[in-house]
């Protein structure tokens, strides 16, 4: 009996979201190849049908909500519209917000995977500089001095939005992490002459009893 139509995209897809869970939770030289497919419900040995490599897998890995359309509602209540004029103040709330410093498994992959790009070869590597890329046009959008795109302002941001996330996730004190994001998208938004919607701070992230941030944030409200 044939497969569906479209079986063959579903199957492949799935892996790719297998393996972004793991990579961004465990980090890409920790993952095998089995617990990939596993996660995909999926067999080892039909891994090499659709990928030529763990390297080429790590390459699809690296993308975000500002280069894939579907990307935007894995955080409920954030929402990024790539056609609105005010897009590039729309990924900075989005990239900073506590969705994203919660959500680890759904984080983008610049956040959780740097030190891993690094270290890997010239086909992750070109991935990560091709999303980078990605995140700086969509943010060049919205940003317009005597009518040209401020390319310089947009790698200032898409950087600071990177970093500043990767510091937040790396400190201990939730409230410094919390002061953390606030600050970026404080300075992100007086670099780029954008109002703050609201003005308000951003929300703190909820701590359980373990003292790690709940894993609720898809129920909260975006900022």
């Amino acid at each position: 009996m044939p497969y569906p139509h479209g079986h063959r995209a579903d199957q492949k897809k799935a892996i790719i979201n297998s393996a972004r869970k793991l990579f961004n939770r465990s980090g890409f030289d920790n993952v095998s190849l089995q617990e990939i497919m596993a996660g995909a419900g999926l067999t080892h040995g039909g891994f090499y049908t659709y990928f030529k490599s763990k390297s080429d897998l790590y390459a699809e890995v690296l993308g975000c909500f500002f280069t894939d359309p579907n990307w935007k509602s894995c955080w409920e209540g954030v929402k990024v519209d790539l056609s609105s004029t005010d897009v590039g103040s729309q990924v900075v709330r989005a990239y900073l917000s506590r969705q994203h410093f919660e959500d680890v498994e759904n984080s983008c992959p610049m956040v959780a995977l740097p030190t891993d790009v690094a270290r890997s070869g010239k086909t992750a590597r070109n991935a990560f500089e091709t999303v980078f890329r990605a995140m700086v046009s969509v943010l060049e959008r919205s940003l317009t001095e005597n009518g040209q795109p401020r390319r310089t302002t947009a790698q200032g941001l898409a950087a600071l939005c990177i970093g500043g996330m990767i510091v937040a996730r790396t400190v201990v004190d939730h409230e410094l992490a919390d002061e953390l994001r606030a600050s970026c998208m404080t300075v992100a938004h007086e670099l780029a002459g954008w109002k703050l919607l609201r003005g308000a701070p951003l929300p703190k992230t909820r701590i359980t009893k373990s003292g790690q941030g709940t894993s609720k944030a898809r129920r909260s409200r975006a900022h």
